[in-house]
């Protein structure tokens, strides 16, 4: 039986390689940053980044809380979902590229309902095999209950997931091939992430080829450092690259999105020879 494309992203979305940019949800209300900022204006910051993020050529947005830290640990709390929902939606319809959600810290049914409901085609999951040690506590993958909730509401979302996660340790001992063959082959994944160790650090182009030599007909993407100086090396076997910091004014993480840094650094991608996608 052949394998389902969830998302509609198939061969094509992937020979593109894809430059997938973070919308960095301002603080949302109840969040501890949360200084009373009305959601219009919060929506209106959503809205110019992912616009931002397409004139640039980008070739998909993800929307997550980054600005709700500290992070939950579980599930969401219903406000935070309700606002999430609505800056998705709010995304999803100024722009035409695919939308993911990114529900932080590791919310994984929150995600797939809010992009199944908004019309969304992917999520990210951070901690998706084994059991990771996070700022949050320990937290336990949470590939099984995304499988089955996604198949509960008949979503139409592809789930990606991540292999050793920035600003985490695993807990116990693992290779990063073992965690890449379980999290696509026992936890289903439909592409896979990896990350430096933080947020806007690069990931090590030793652990990219490791991964790709293991799981050769999953899509594969840098999830963390990305820059057209670094294009070269990390995309020598991964398939695209996730990208936040380095797209926002001056490479500045609370600053909104830059067009023309989008743009030079989706350039510099597409100067590297794509990995073959034999899937």
């Amino acid at each position: 039986m052949a394998t389902r494309i969830y998302g509609g992203l198939d061969t094509r979305f992937w020979q593109q390689r894809p430059l997938i940019g973070m919308v960095h949800l301002r603080p949302l209300p109840g969040s501890p940053l949360y200084a009373g900022e009305p959601m219009h204006a919060i929506l209106e910051h959503a809205i110019a980044d992912a616009r931002a993020l397409q004139e640039g050529g980008a070739d998909a947005v993800m929307v997550e809380n980054y600005f709700d830290v500290p992070f939950a640990k579980g599930s969401l709390p219903p406000h935070t979902v309700a606002a999430l929902t609505r800056c998705v939606q709010a995304v999803r319809e100024a722009v035409s590229l695919p939308v993911g959600v990114n529900a932080l810290r590791n919310d994984a049914e929150t995600a797939i309902a809010v992009a199944h409901v908004c019309g969304g085609q992917f999520v990210r999951i951070n901690v998706y095999v084994g059991a990771a040690v996070t700022d949050q506590g320990i937290i336990e993958g949470a590939a099984r209950a995304a499988v089955l909730y996604r198949k509960a509401l008949n979503a139409d979302v592809a789930l990606w997931a991540d292999i050793g996660v920035k600003h985490a340790a695993p807990l116990g001992t693992t290779r990063i091939e073992s965690d890449a063959r379980d999290a696509v082959e026992r936890g289903l994944a439909d592409a896979l992430i990896l990350t430096g160790d933080a947020t806007g650090l690069p990931v090590n182009p030793e652990d990219i080829r490791r991964v790709r030599d293991v799981v050769p007909q999953t899509p594969l993407l840098v999830g963390s450092g990305l820059t057209p100086s670094s294009a070269a090396a990390m995309l020598a076997c991964a398939n695209g690259a996730i990208v936040g910091t380095w797209l926002k004014r001056d490479g500045a993480v609370h600053l909104p999105v830059d067009a023309h840094r989008v743009r030079a650094l989706k350039a510099a991608m597409q100067s590297v020879h794509p990995v073959e996608a034999p899937w």
